[in-house]
């Protein structure tokens, strides 16, 4: 199932995201994020993280970096601040 998924993330990353200008507002990108949080996380919950990371990145936040924490949390992570 992780695999599976990381395959879908990677082929949007390839196939889709290249036809739009780079806009998220985090590093590391969002789909980067997923696969991440995928491969720590597992599947269900790192999809989870991509998901709730991807409805985070719009123009009234402020961005910055975030990375994958360590423990599972939908929240932005705290522990780079």
């Amino acid at each position: 199932m992780k695999r599976l998924i990381i395959l879908i993330v990677r082929g949007y990353q390839k196939g889709i995201s290249p036809f739009f200008p780079p806009s998220c507002r985090y590093y590391p990108t969002c789909s980067n994020y997923m696969i991440q949080a995928i491969q720590i996380h597992g599947a269900i919950k790192g999809s989870l993280m991509g998901i709730f990371r991807i409805l985070r990145c719009h123009p009234f936040v402020k961005g910055g970096y975030d990375p994958v924490p360590k423990k599972f949390s939908l929240r932005r992570n705290n522990d780079t601040r």
